[in-house]
């Protein structure tokens, strides 16, 4: 079976102002790293809107009603929905199209149409909380996508990895009280958004955290990595595994200070992957979260798609 790839031309309008860092270009770089020959084999679909119920795992209604309902009308206007979240016209669109991604891709690796799926979208979704936009983020992609894996498909212990060097505060809020779910974060320290301390460690729902000191390389990353993630997440035995695939713990993103390289993320994808083997029948699905050097977003995402695919 193959890899598929869902995106959507609306997500590259969310449209969030001069100078921000989590602006188009950074799925532009994504998808043109995947235009090279190695990855013609690569399943390419257009991703649907998320319905509202979709949304209603994650998110209350009158938290989708006020987003939804405030966006600016005309082009070229903005609106923040907290100091660093900025919306534009199509953001709605792009936001539903970014959750609506995760929701096809879990629905196809569920029914065997795929091995695994890459969503490379925006705006990225893991510091959304259930009733709050948070760091850039509307929806929490990966949360809706876990929670429709284990209501929709019936999969009884569902796991959210997170590499992102920024703790999925919104991810941890969703998940804590929700059975049979599980969430694992590695992330830079005293860092955005200053949550997911070791102690933190989920109600109902389960949560690893593993706060790593800025400046961490590559040997103390992948060290840390065996030794505090995977045991937990291989005694978890998830029957389906979404990944929030971050790539700004590489060494030269402006927003934060770990030190992996583009190989690196290559590595942890495959560390993952082979817990997905061992457990879930190789079901994997990723989305893309933060990342904002534009070469080293590229370089990282080729590398995590290279390992989905077994190159």
């Amino acid at each position: 079976m193959s890899t598929l790839l869902y995106t959507h031309p609306v997500c590259l309008e969310h449209d969030t102002g001069d100078y921000h860092p989590e602006c188009a270009d950074r799925l532009r770089a994504v998808l043109a790293a995947l235009e090279a020959e190695e990855f013609a084999p690569l399943l390419r679909e257009e991703a649907p809107r998320a319905s509202r119920q979709h949304l209603l795992r994650a998110h209350p209604d009158s938290y989708i009603e006020d987003v939804l309902g405030s966006l600016p009308r005309a082009d070229g206007e903005h609106r923040y929905l907290d100091p660093d979240t900025v919306v534009s016209r199509q953001s709605g669109e792009a936001a539903l199209r970014a959750a609506g991604a995760v929701v096809a891709a879990v629905d196809a690796v569920a029914s065997r149409q795929a091995r695994n799926a890459f969503c490379a979208v925006r705006p990225p979704g893991h510091h959304a909380e259930r009733a709050a936009a948070m760091g850039f983020c509307i929806f929490n992609n990966a949360a809706i996508g876990a929670l429709h894996a284990r209501d929709q498909h019936g999969f009884a212990r569902v796991a959210v990895v997170d590499f992102d060097v920024h703790h999925g505060n919104g991810t941890q809020n969703i998940l804590w009280n929700e059975p049979g779910m599980f969430y694992a974060s590695t992330h830079q320290e005293h860092a955005y958004p200053n949550t997911g301390l070791a102690g933190e460690t989920g109600g109902a729902g389960r949560v690893v955290n593993i706060p790593l000191p800025a400046g961490t390389g590559p040997d103390a990353f992948r060290t840390a990595f065996n030794a505090a993630l995977i045991p937990e997440l291989r005694e978890f035995r998830p029957e389906f595994l979404v990944i929030s695939a971050g790539f700004d713990a590489h060494a030269a993103d402006p927003l934060a200070h770990l030190r992996l390289n583009a190989a690196d993320f290559g590595w942890i994808t495959r560390r993952i992957l082979d817990v997905a083997a061992e457990c879930c029948e190789h079901r994997v699905v990723s989305v893309l979260e933060g990342g904002y050097d534009l070469a080293a977003l590229a370089a990282s995402a080729r590398e995590h798609v290279r390992a989905l695919m077994g190159l």
